[in-house]
């Protein structure tokens, strides 16, 4: 039997991956802010066995890093926004008997 290509609608197709982008959204947040939690932090007392200590990230930079996180994920979400609002409005028609 010959098997027919399976067909997904450009505009459907679209409009579930911007909505997979926008759940996906807080947990790509979340392991960013977890970023700073790899960094190396300085020792409080030297270890008298390690030769050359770590270098340490500066507060300032962790406190930049989180912020600049924290600004991307606004944008990206005000991005999504636009696009799923943009792409939902523009197929008023699809979907009328209630049914997904």
């Amino acid at each position: 039997m010959a098997r027919t290509p399976i067909f997904l609608e450009k505009r459907g197709y679209r409009r579930r991956r911007m909505m997979d982008a926008v759940r996906l959204l807080p947990f790509l947040g979340l392991m960013l802010w977890m970023v700073p939690l790899l960094w190396p932090v300085p020792e409080i007392l030297p270890d008298a066995t390690s030769e050359t200590p770590e270098p340490a990230i500066a507060m300032s930079v962790a406190l930049r890093y989180l912020f600049g996180v924290w600004a991307l994920l606004i944008l990206a979400t005000w991005a999504l926004w636009r696009r799923t609002r943009d792409v939902a409005s523009g197929d008023g028609t699809e979907n009328t008997d209630g049914q997904h």
